[in-house]
């Protein structure tokens, strides 16, 4: 008798015409799972109502003009209650459907090669992985984000239940953690292409690799490697059920790999392999297959052909092996393999506990004593085929080793990634690989126009007819020059700016009425203290200690000494002359000294970009980009504090005219993501200047649309990685600021903010009461973002 324990056939769902390639439990109808394929479509499957069980097709999908590798679920919500379908495919698309229409209801672009994986999150977040090496995060229609950092295809994508976080494997062999947009660990350890991830739970992950292992990690980054529950498929022909850490059962597939598996609401296992089959197995009695349909399956998989290389049959010598006697011996475990010698050729058998006696499972092929004379040897290995491929008419040909046990669009992938080619060439390589073995394959051969120019050399890209789809003060002390510093400008009537104002800003006139006066904040804010007369004898003073071929003439001092008086006369109250060319040069010239003593001129600087003819002087065309760029060198990892924070402040100030604003949009993303990496630097005035950046930016950025979301993701993504380490208040202040503009007026940018987990990370100022600002702006973006 059967064991309640064991999982048994329950049924086979033909109607995919080639692999398939992702499964995923549906939310509606009740019972209900989804299957994409080679194929290009997606199809709903629900529980047939009669007796006889099985599955039916009720929905079919089709959109994407190449294979289909990948399938999610949105979960329902108001809009949606019956959830959303998300395939990703060869043809670089993301179609997202409804159960109402067989068309995509609107299609994502945005990746360069083929969508590998997707997992959906809250408030209609979506993670997806491409052979691009990057993942992409969108929020309903719009990429919010582009996480780059692995050096190979992104293979697995996982949203944790914590908010914010995410995880992506590579074929670089490493995981990744993301929160807000920013990798924050590289878990490391598989030996091959990480192809899978799964949640445990808050703290807990599994993956699994090319390598043959399983691996459970803390989100710590500990691989613990201590197994639970789960099921896992592989290219062994074989799913494998896993309890406590050791495989109880292990169940044999008459097909070339085994894709992908699913559990369905009842705890059924729904399988998807290469032959374009779904099976669904079951622990329960009820909804076994018929005995006509086990015999069926039984001797479909006794006719198939095992490499022991692909499997875990180990080195084979036939005239070792015994005989069919062999199999009078019960087996020890569900799932152990035994290898009997019957006339010339090999046969695998397996133990089934449940049915107590030995099942077929294929032939042998390439042991050790098969077929020597009819292998080629390459590379150390021998192989049924050896194909040569060229790439370019007279070019370097390559060699394409292959065994007729081996998946052909598996073996066409590594091939061309191993040459570094094109994916565009996946189908032809595959369909030619096919061709050119038919008679040696398990399973249907799709048809495809021969893509080779004779002689059995292969040049791809000779015809495109399989071709589809396309980043502390140094100074201290009274009387000594701080960069940056000068008298506090004397406090306005009433309630000061938040930013500009004394330093003792209080808003209790308006606390009664909860106004908010903090956010959305659109004029930019800028660093106006200086004091020129401690700033040019600082200059003069390491001009006189200076290396001979950086010491400045007199003529150039006096130079920076006019240019730098004007520029602190915006108003020109004391009726100077304005910047002359000359004077703007010298200031360009000056601004590359060493970098131990340029900062009093990086200050000149920082005051000079406020004028309107120096900003639209050094900040328009190619100036303007040499400019951005010598300040972003100063703000590397390695720079010193005081230029980090004065080419802080300096970006800052050019938001204070149009030359320097169109600039500062143009290189956002590296001007970010090189500010974002300071805020590790243990220093309050750099905080504050970060916070500063990014607020100005929140600012441009309002209004501007959906032309605009992703930079509105960075500015959130920058903002919530500085709340993580910045401690000073003036400094999370002004970062709540930003995060307020950002959201302003954008029900998308909002949502953004909420699935990154925002709310609960700033949810602990609310209560600050000193300064007071602080714990009023949380709270009035609390409710923002309610």
């Amino acid at each position: 008798m059967a064991s309640s324990s064991t999982y048994r056939l329950s049924c086979s769902i033909p109607g995919h015409e080639m692999d398939v390639r992702g499964l995923a439990t549906a939310p509606f109808p009740d019972g209900a799972f989804v299957s994409v394929s080679r194929d290009r479509t997606a199809r709903v499957w629900v529980p047939n109502s009669s007796p006889g069980g099985g599955f039916s097709e009720m929905h079919c999908m089709n959109g994407h003009t190449n294979f289909v590798s990948c399938v999610c679920i949105i979960s329902p919500n108001e809009t949606y209650p019956r959830g959303l379908i998300v395939t990703g495919g060869n043809d670089h698309n993301i179609c997202v459907f409804s159960l109402d229409r067989p068309d995509p209801m609107y299609t994502l672009k945005g990746h360069k090669n083929t969508v590998c994986s997707l997992s959906a999150g809250r408030f209609g977040t979506l993670l997806s992985g491409s052979w691009d090496t990057t993942a992409k995060v969108w929020l309903n229609d719009k990429c919010m984000m582009t996480l780059q950092g692995h050096t190979a295809a992104v293979w697995a994508v996982v949203i944790l239940p914590e908010q914010g976080l995410m995880l992506t494997g590579s074929a670089d062999k490493t995981i990744k953690l993301w929160k807000a947009g920013r990798c924050e660990k590289t878990y490391t350890g598989h030996e091959d292409c990480v192809r899978g991830l799964a949640v445990v739970n808050d703290v807990e992950f599994f993956s699994c690799s090319n390598d043959a292992s399983i691996r459970r990690w803390m989100v710590t980054g500990e691989c613990v490697q201590v197994y639970y529950n789960f099921i896992s498929t592989g290219e062994d022909r074989s799913v494998r059920v896993w309890k406590q850490g050791e495989c109880v059962q292990t169940i044999r597939l008459p097909a070339q790999s085994v894709w992908c598996c699913c559990l369905l609401t009842n705890g059924d296992i729904a399988v998807g392999a290469s032959d374009g089959i779904i099976r669904v197995f079951t622990e329960s009695q009820e909804r076994v297959a018929s005995a006509q349909d086990l015999q069926a399956f039984e001797d479909e998989l006794s006719k198939a052909t095992i490499d022991p290389k692909t499997g875990d049959l180990g080195d084979i010598k036939m005239e070792e092996l015994p005989g069919r006697e062999h199999l009078d011996e019960p087996g020890n475990r569900d799932g152990q393999t035994r290898l009997i010698r019957e006339d010339d050729h090999v046969e695998a058998y397996q133990w089934s506990v449940s049915e107590a006696r030995w099942m077929k499972i294929g032939d042998v092929v390439g042991g050790s004593s098969q077929q020597k004379s009819e292998r080629v040897m390459y590379e150390g290995k021998e192989y049924d085929f050896v194909f040569t491929i060229d790439v370019n008419e007279g070019g370097p040909s390559m060699k394409l080793p292959y065994n007729v046990t081996e998946d052909p669009w598996l073996t066409a992938h590594n091939f061309l990634q191993k040459n570094d080619l094109s994916p565009m060439f996946l189908d032809q390589v595959a369909n030619f690989i096919i061709e050119n073995t038919k008679g040696h394959t398990l399973g249907p051969a799709p048809s495809s126009s021969d893509p080779f120019t004779g002689s059995g050399r292969y040049i791809p890209g000779a015809s495109d007819d399989g071709l589809r789809g396309g980043a502390a003060d140094p100074f201290t002390g009274a009387g000594r020059y701080i960069p940056g510093s000068g008298p506090s400008p004397p406090g306005s009537a009433g309630v000061a700016d938040p930013f500009t104002g004394g330093s003792a800003y209080s808003s209790a006139s308006n606390r009664q009425t909860r106004t908010n006066i903090y956010f959305p904040k659109t004029d930019g804010v800028t660093f106006e203290q200086a004091n020129a007369t401690q700033i040019l004898a600082k200059l003069k003073e390491l001009n006189g200690g200076a290396p001979e071929e950086h010491r400045l003439s007199e003529e150039v001092l006096g130079g920076l000494e006019q240019l730098l008086l004007a520029v602190c006369d915006l108003k020109g109250s004391q009726q100077l002359q304005p910047p002359t060319d000359q004077q703007i040069n010298l200031l360009l010239k000056t601004a590359h000294w060493p970098e131990d003593i340029v900062f009093p001129v990086l200050d000149i600087l920082r005051l000079a970009v406020r004028h309107p003819e120096v900003n639209a002087r050094l900040c328009g065309g190619s100036e303007g980009v040499s400019l951005c760029n010598h300040l972003l060198s100063l703000m590397g990892p390695q720079g010193r504090p005081a230029n980090q924070m004065l080419a802080l402040r300096t970006l800052c100030n050019c938001f204070a005219a149009a030359r320097g604003r169109h600039l500062l949009l143009a290189q956002r993303e590296a001007v970010l993501t090189r500010a974002s990496d300071l805020r590790s630097v243990c220093n309050k005035n750099i905080h504050v200047a970060l916070a500063t950046l990014v607020l100005n930016y929140a600012g441009q950025l309002l209004g501007q649309g959906p032309s605009e979301l992703e930079a509105k993701a960075q500015c959130l993504s920058v903002a919530s990685a500085a709340l993580e380490v910045v401690q000073d208040r003036e400094a999370v202040f002004r970062l709540l600021v930003a995060l307020g503009t950002t959201v302003s007026g954008d029900a998308t940018a909002r949502d953004l903010a909420r699935s990154l987990g925002v709310p609960a990370q700033i949810n602990k100022y609310s209560g600050v009461a000193e300064p007071a600002k602080v714990g009023e702006c949380c709270r009035l973006l609390l409710d923002e973002l309610q």
